[in-house]
Formats: C-alpha cells, structure tokens, sequence
C-alpha cells in the first residue's frame, strides 16, 4: 500500500510538472501572438491571447501591461454604456496591477497619473478623486511627477473644486506655485539638451540621426509644456488677480506675518501679477526681509526702488542680491534684472549684465533676446553708411538665433524677433549693389566685433 501511494504521489508531481510546463509554453505561445497582432494594430485578434497571459501569467513579461493598455484603450473606443465601464475597469486593474509585477518599470507616481487621467477621461471619478490621486503623486513621488496632461490637470479640477467651495483659495496658489517649477523644472532639462546639441551644430559638426531626433522631441516637448504653461494660467484667470490677492492678504497678514513660507509666498504671487504698487506689498516685503533676509528680500527691495525710479540704490539692492544668492539660476535671473535697468541708461552696462546672467545660465534666453536688441536700437549709432548703419541688424539677428536655441521657452518669440532683425538688414538687392558680399564689416561704436556679409 506503502508503495502505491508512492507511486501516485510520483505520477501526481509529474502531471503537476507536466502541466506547469505546457501552461508557461502557453503563455510564451500567446504573448508572441498578441505581440505581433498589436505590432500591426490587430487589437480585436490580439485581445484574447493577451488575456490568456494576463490571467495566468502576469509576471511573464512587461508587454502584457504595456501593450495591454494599448488593447484596453481600444476596446474602451469601441465601447459604450456597461460594457464600457467594465473595460475601463479592467484598464484601471492592469495599471494598477504593473506596479505589483514591475516595480522597477513603473513608477508610484506613473500608476497614479494613470488612474487620476484614466477617471477623468471616462468620467468615473469625481474631481475630488482625481485630484486626489494627482496630489499623491505630487507628495510622495514628486520627482515622477512630470506628465504634462497631468501637471494641468491637477490644477484644473482643483480650480474647479475651489469654485465649487470645497478648497480654499490658498490651497490654488500653492498648487500653482508647484505646477509652474515642475514646468520651469522640464524646460531646464529640455535646454540642457538643446544647448549641448546646439554648441555641437555651431562647432560645425554634424548631429547623429539619433542627436537630430533628440533635439526635435526636446523642441516638440518645449511646444507642449509651453502650452501647458498657457493654459494653467488662463484656468488661474481673475482668480489671481489684484482684487483677489490684496483682501486675500490683508485679511490674513496679522495672523500670517510671521510665517515666512506664507510672506515669501505673498510676495511672490503680489510681484507676479503686478500688484506691487498696493501698500501691502511694501509691508510684505519688509516682512520678508525682517524674517530671512535673503537674496529674495533684497531682490524684492531691489523692484520697489526700481518703481520709485532709484535705479542706482535699486542695483545696489540686486547685487546684494546675487551675493547671497547660491543658485546660479537665480542669480542669473537678477543680473537679467540688471541689465534691464540699464537698458535705456547705458547700453554698455545693459550688455555687461545681460553676459554675467548667460555665464550664470547659458539657457538664460532673454538675456541673448536683451542683447539682441541692444544691438539692433544702435543701428544709427553704428556704421558711416546706411548699408553700414543697417549690418548691425545681422548681428542682433545672430543673438535672437541664439536665444531660440539656447531657451526653448522663448523659440516662437525668438524667432520672430530673428525674422524681423533679417528683413531690416540689408537686402540681397542691397548687397549685390554694395559690392560687400562674402566681406566683413567692422563697429567702432560700443557695440564693437563684426559681422560677415551674406554671400550671395
């Protein structure tokens, strides 16, 4: 008996083998043919070998989960009423579910952008719920959070759940305050990248085919996050405006004052909109500097004597400013403020800072744009000849060019400013009848170097 119930439990082990190997040769069989299926957009075909894996065999491979919402996606197109609820559940299952089996592919903040944007869409989650599962993202998993669709969309429903009266006004300008850096953040990134390639080009060496398509998902990238950029603050609308801010603060200032995250907040919001000339502002400011004075108390100082017209005590404030400031973008940033003080007093000293905030931040765009038209308001000022005179045009044309490469924030400004410099340089009419082409043309006024005239 002994040796029969051995035996049984010898056959039992090998069918239990047996079937554990024909099941993952199963699997193997059906994640090939659904990933062929979906390599040709055959989502019907694809459907039920992928759900033969998904069930039994989730672990198998990433595929299941990847080209499983693609399958699911479509299926919740085609669908309507019920039936589309239950697929969308199923969608909101798989994404879930890709963490637990591929936590090293999928990120916390990637599941929960998923679920939020996946509700929304569908209309099976209430605003409250999506905001939820974005502002999760946001606080436990920051770094992740970087999907356009869901930076606007976590400030969308919460504008909406503030007009609804379920958050207070404060909890919106935070909110901003987190979406605008997480957009400065991308743009930074996206820059690096396009002035690394950009000085490559400019070397005269060719890209690689893989460096152009680089630089053109940096530029397409830069297109939707400077829309994104848009549009958040077309939501925000009169929500921020000076009506609003100024009883907003003045209301809580006694209470708040001694809050130094909520005054630096104040200010930052109040100088944003322009609502600097309100008293409040000034006492804001004084706040600040009372509390930390930092680099932004004295930057802040710096804009009010600005205002008055103190241009010297307001430079005198910047470059304090910049000492004590470590983050070489900030600091960048005020020398920009700068050179716009001088803009119409001393073009010299405008150009000087405009240089020290591009060594600070070589993606500092607007300081190349500030150059440029330094440069181009001296075209009287610059040459013995109108065809002289209007070269200078070429050169402020070269920083606008600069601008656009360096900061893709600012690329549609930059290169209609480029379009305008070269239409106000001479022509190529011009330049035949000159009998300059292809020859350098020298300044001896303070703009000083060359340009070389277009062959033609």
């Amino acid at each position: 008996m002994k040796q029969l119930f051995a035996m049984l439990a010898a056959v039992g082990l090998m069918s239990t083998s047996v079937m554990a190997q024909a099941s993952q040769e199963e699997c193997m069989t059906n994640l090939s043919i659904f990933s062929e299926y979906v390599k040709v957009k055959n989502f019907d075909a694809a459907y039920e070998p992928w759900k033969q894996v998904y069930e039994n065999c989730p672990e198998l491979n990433y595929a299941t989960f990847s080209y499983g919402e693609r399958i699911l996606n479509y299926r919740i197109d085609k669908a309507t009423g019920a039936a589309k609820e239950a697929e969308v559940k199923d969608l909101l299952d798989l994404v879930a579910k890709t963490r637990t089996y591929f936590p090293d592919r999928a990120t916390l903040a990637g599941v929960l952008i998923d679920e939020a944007i996946i509700k929304s869409d569908n209309k099976m989650g209430s605003d409250l719920e999506v905001f939820q599962l974005l502002d999760r993202a946001v606080n436990e998993d920051g770094a992740n959070f970087k999907n356009p669709k869901a930076i606007y969309l976590y400030f969308s429903v919460l504008v909406d759940l503030n007009a609804a009266g379920q958050k207070d006004l404060d909890e919106v300008f935070a909110a901003y305050d987190v979406v605008k850096e997480k957009i400065d953040e991308e743009f930074a990134s996206l820059n690096k990248t396009a002035a690394s390639l950009s000085d490559k080009q400019d070397s005269g060496t060719a890209l690689t085919s893989r460096e152009e398509r680089m630089l053109q998902v940096a530029e397409n990238n830069s297109k939707v996050f400077n829309q994104i950029s848009e549009s958040i603050d077309v939501k925000l609308g009169n929500l921020a405006n000076c009506d609003n801010l100024i009883p907003l603060y003045q209301r809580n200032f006694a209470a708040k004052k001694g809050d130094i995250r909520w005054v630096k907040g104040a200010v930052s919001r109040m100088f944003a909109k322009e609502c600097t000339d309100d008293p409040l502002f000034v006492k804001l400011v004084e706040a600040q500097n009372a509390l930390d004075p930092s680099a932004d108390a004295y930057f802040y100082l710096g804009m009010l004597k600005q205002k008055q017209g103190n241009n010297n005590g307001a430079v005198a404030d910047f470059n304090k400013a910049v000492e004590m400031e470590g983050d070489a973008k900030k600091r960048s940033a005020i020398f920009y403020k700068v050179a716009t003080t001088y803009e119409k007093s001393s073009k010299i000293n405008a150009r000087n800072y405009a240089q020290k905030a591009i060594a600070e931040d070589s993606s500092n765009g607007r300081a190349y744009l500030l150059i440029a038209r330094l440069y181009a308001n001296s075209a009287d000022d610059c040459g013995k000849t109108t065809f002289e005179k209007r070269a200078i045009y070429w050169k402020a044309a070269e920083m606008a060019a600069k601008a656009g490469k360096v900061d893709l924030s600012i690329k549609n400004i930059a290169n209609r400013t480029l379009e305008s410099y070269n239409a106000k340089a001479p022509s190529k009419t011009d330049i035949f009848e000159s009998g300059l082409a292809g020859q350098t043309i020298s300044f001896d006024c303070w703009v000083g170097g060359s340009v070389r005239v277009p062959s033609i």
